[in-house]
């Protein structure tokens, strides 16, 4: 892995001047050791760092931006390799958020490569849009036939606890999963203007404030689905949970994002996840 620089500028928007802007990268790699997997090679620009506390013999990576939030024209750029065998669990350090953009929108991209036999929990904590904010995110997961994974994302609406709504903004959030060189997976969400308005329609959001995404890859999707709504029979969140092609995917929503956090945790111990990571707490 080279020590490639920050991500190139694209074309910015002259009302958010060059100087404020913030571009960082993190990429890594993890292998398999005696009795516990760690990382082998890391390199970090900008503001955004990765931390792998002792956590037994699992690995815990947790991401770090140290400028607090992302703005308009800011760029991320997270990728992450698994060799042969190697198994960890990946989060941040607290909820993203993005704050109001003037111009062009923040731009997250995010690569997970797992090679055969790897393990990936992608277990962010929840990225919180304020009033005006743009984001582009895009995440794409490689996969040996042979890995598993599992992925969740959440979005938070509007900074709820100050009594925010959304009434202008955009959020565009894009997957594609490839297993084996195959496409499995791909899902594009859009959200524009009035975002709050569109989340009021009954077909699209009836209500909420906070949407989680999950997909499980790799392990007995039948299986999983059962132990999944099981653990979520008692849940106070919204949800919606299929499997078909080896693949469990779901959706948790709620007008709290506490109600949907909880389901989410709840989900990760029917899965045999255990507890959710330290930094959750």
């Amino acid at each position: 892995m080279s020590d490639a620089a920050c991500p190139s500028e694209p074309d910015f928007d002259p009302l958010v001047p060059g100087t404020i802007r913030a571009s960082g990268a993190i990429k890594a790699r993890f292998e398999k050791y005696p009795g516990r997997t760690d990382v082998a090679r890391l390199f970090e620009c900008g503001g955004l760092r990765l931390r792998c506390p002792r956590v037994g013999q699992a690995c815990e990576g947790v991401i770090i931006n140290s400028g607090g939030g992302m703005a308009g024209g800011d760029r991320a750029a997270l990728a992450f390799e698994l060799g042969p065998g190697a198994a960890a669990t990946m989060t941040t350090q607290s909820a993203e958020k993005v704050y109001r953009a003037q111009g062009p929108p923040a731009e997250v991209e995010i690569a997970l490569d797992l090679a055969a036999k790897a393990q990936l929990s992608w277990l962010p904590q929840e990225t919180i849009l304020f009033n005006g904010a743009r984001l582009n995110r895009r995440l794409a997961l490689t996969m040996a036939a042979d890995a598993r994974a599992l992925v969740i994302e959440s979005t938070t609406f509007g900074r709820l606890a100050m009594g925010e709504t959304l009434t202008r903004g955009s959020f565009s959030d894009r997957w594609r999963i490839r297993r084996a060189g195959k496409l499995v997976f791909a899902e594009d969400v859009r959200l524009s203007d009035n975002i709050a308005e569109r989340l009021d329609r009954r077909a699209l959001g009836g209500g909420a404030r906070m949407i989680a995404t999950l997909l499980s890859i790799g392990g007995d999707a039948e299986a999983e689905l059962a132990l999944a709504r099981a653990a979520l029979a008692g849940a106070e969140a919204e949800w919606g949970f299929s499997a078909y092609n080896g693949m469990l995917v779901g959706r948790i929503l709620s007008v709290s994002p506490e109600r949907v956090r909880k389901a989410i945790v709840a989900v990760l111990a029917g899965l045999g996840c255990g507890a959710a990571p330290r930094v959750w707490q």
